[in-house]
């Protein structure tokens, strides 16, 4: 067993584990007959901290072939102005930590006015960047360093109180060393000198649930918001601190498995054509699990350019553009970023009444 790459403890446990399964952002050459690499692929909880983390990750750092989904696009304004108005946007200058999902909130910043520096800022940006970071204790001692005093870290991330209570477990992927409650951000915030003094909730990752979490940090020891103390208790609730809380996670696999398999054997028994949308890294191991090849779905179109030409790893199933779908006229699309369902009912209405965003138990 691992120590916690945040505090070090020994205090963990294994709470989900999917075993060798191909690298989230790894997507091969259509032309590529395979095989196709796998690698373990498991999630342990911090008995002391309370960081949900990767046991071990033998990838190579992902390659960004992603677009950013409209919906985070919109929600970085919508968080921005959340911030302006709580008072968090204040000082001259401003830094950003990059993430691999190639989002930016910069230009936002330049045009309230920050400049940006590359020393200690008065505000300082991570938006799903630190996640990526196989050093927690170092990651999070660098964002306090670029924090001037009387500044402002903000902080965004994928809350794991979402993926738990949601039981997303396809949220675990090779490239995310970490996955953050409030209660997790909390601690490791105080252990370089931080304190969580407000927040903020966003709703993204689907199940109407508030998915994303805007975190706001200061430097010394300092109250909380009411607004963190009612996130702090919903996650105690939950047990998002406890191993045997999370484990649940593991239960649903097998089952979320064989449900999209039955699905799409019926869909094809039926003759009914199925292609999907959306070559998300939480779609690998999901179809990977589930043995699916082209007879069951026919394509996954995506809008990322890196993306089409390939393959989803370990299947035969090519990556197309979404013109490409829509001239494929299939009889249904299933999309694998339930998120992503508005803005692709308003970009092809073409498809209209084609749309699956949950696989139904097959009659």
């Amino acid at each position: 067993m691992n120590g916690c790459c945040a505090c070090g403890s020994s205090d963990t446990s294994v709470v989900l584990d999917l075993g060798a399964v191909p690298p989230s952002d790894l997507f091969p050459d259509v032309a590529d007959p395979g095989p196709d690499q796998r690698s373990p692929l498991a999630l342990m909880l911090c008995g002391a901290c309370a960081l949900a983390q990767i046991v071990e990750d033998d990838t190579e750092p992902e390659v960004p072939r992603g677009i950013e989904p409209q919906a985070l696009v919109d929600q970085a304004v919508t968080a921005l102005e959340s911030a302006d108005a709580a008072g968090w946007l204040h000082g001259a200058t401003m830094r950003e930590f990059p993430s691999p999902h190639g989002g930016t909130w910069v230009p936002l910043m330049v045009e309230r006015g920050f400049t940006e520096t590359e020393g200690s800022a008065d505000v300082v940006l991570d938006s799903f960047g630190v996640m990526h970071e196989p050093d927690q204790a170092a990651a999070w001692q660098a964002r306090a360093a670029a924090t001037a005093p009387g500044g402002v870290l903000l902080i965004q991330v994928h809350t794991f109180a979402a993926i738990v209570e949601a039981q997303q477990w396809t949220s675990l992927r090779h490239g995310h060393a970490a996955y953050y409650s409030l209660t997790a951000l909390k601690n490791l915030l105080a252990a370089v000198g931080m304190s969580v003094v407000d927040a903020r909730t966003f709703p993204l990752y689907g199940d109407g649930l508030d998915g994303t979490l805007l975190v706001a940090a200061l430097h010394g020891d300092l109250p909380a918001s009411e607004t963190v103390r009612g996130i702090l208790a919903h996650e105690a609730a939950l047990g998002v601190d406890h191993a045997g809380s999370v484990a649940g996670l593991q239960k649903l696999v097998d089952t979320d498995v064989a449900r999209l398999r039955r699905w799409l054997e019926s869909e094809r028994d039926a003759g009914r054509s199925v292609h999907a949308y959306g070559a998300a890294s939480r779609t690998v191991a999901l179809f990977a699990l589930a043995g699916i090849d082209r007879t069951l779905v026919a394509s996954v179109a995506d809008g990322s350019p890196a993306k089409q030409g390939r393959r989803m790893p370990t299947t035969d199933v090519p990556i197309i553009a979404p013109s490409d779908l829509v001239a494929a006229d299939p009889d249904v699309v299933l999309v694998t970023l339930p998120d992503l369902l508005p803005e692709l009912q308003h970009a092809y209405p073409e498809l209209a009444g084609r749309w699956v965003t949950e696989p139904p138990e097959a009659s």
